[in-house]
């Protein structure tokens, strides 16, 4: 059965699908010695596919790998940067930089910190990714100022971000200080620096904004040590087994992991 082939190196754990079409784009893929084109289908199992000059095998896909990250600011949410600047990945161990196809889920603002995801399941990237797929994101956001009521209502119920409103999105003041304010927000949606564009639009620019949890999966449990800036570690069966109920997986992209009990 053929597939195309962003779908193929996605599941072979060599990139997320968008950085696959990139390399694709970039002419640094070949299907039988041949420059590959975006959106070509191939028969992974009869196909010779090079990536950089290196085969990729089928039969030696990486385990797959699921991460939690405490993104510190000043790191990039990519896997190489062009301007030279440290991305989450100088932060993995040695062997999981090399030859895993690891790289983020989404992205955080190299100024913003927190909870950040990290595989090497292209195919959960893709869907989690996905415009149609609204799992919550919970943020702790320092604001300058004293937002009124009314000012908050309005971010609750939706506003415009080009042309189109935001989701409804959940927001309350944890503590007021007499110049800024802690507030926690969740979002079902993840335009690009939706939180910040928002605060600045409605008068209360941003100060410092922290992603605390990805749906059921906290940066800081309760009763548990939470994450230091800058470390990582390996999810539980049970918060796979959460991404994996958020998703309409079929059966060839379910989630290996322990049995659920949720």
């Amino acid at each position: 059965m053929s597939e195309r082939l962003q779908k193929v190196l996605s599941q072979l754990g060599v990139a997320s699908r968008r950085h696959a079409e990139q390399m694709i784009q970039a002419g640094r893929v070949l299907v039988n010695d041949q420059v590959a084109h975006l959106g070509q289908k191939i028969y992974p199992e009869n196909d010779r596919i090079t990536v950089d000059g290196e085969v990729v095998n089928p039969s030696t896909r990486p385990a797959p790998i699921y991460l939690l990250m405490n993104k510190p600011a000043g790191v990039v949410c990519t896997c190489d940067d062009p301007h030279g600047r440290r991305t989450v990945l100088d932060l993995l161990q040695e062997d999981l930089r090399q030859g895993q196809g690891i790289h983020p889920i989404g992205r955080l603002d190299v100024d913003s910190t927190g909870a950040l995801l990290l595989t090497n399941d292209g195919n959960l990237t893709f869907y989690l990714t996905h415009p149609r797929h609204h799992i919550s994101k919970t943020y702790r956001v320092w604001v300058e100022g004293t937002p009124s009521e009314k000012m908050l209502a309005q971010w609750r119920r939706g506003v415009l971000l080009d042309d189109r409103p935001t989701l409804p999105a959940d927001v309350s003041v944890v503590r007021r200080q007499p110049t800024k304010t802690l507030l926690e927000i969740v979002l079902r949606e993840g335009r690009n620096r939706q939180i910040r564009r928002v605060a600045e639009q409605l008068g209360h620019p941003v100060l410092q904004l922290h992603r605390i949890a990805i749906g059921s999966i906290q940066l800081h449990p309760p009763d548990q040590p939470g994450l230091p800036s800058g470390a990582y570690r390996v999810l539980s069966s049970f918060e796979i087994c959460f991404l994996n109920s958020q998703i309409d997986l079929t059966s060839n992209m379910k989630l290996e992991s322990e049995e659920c009990s949720v």
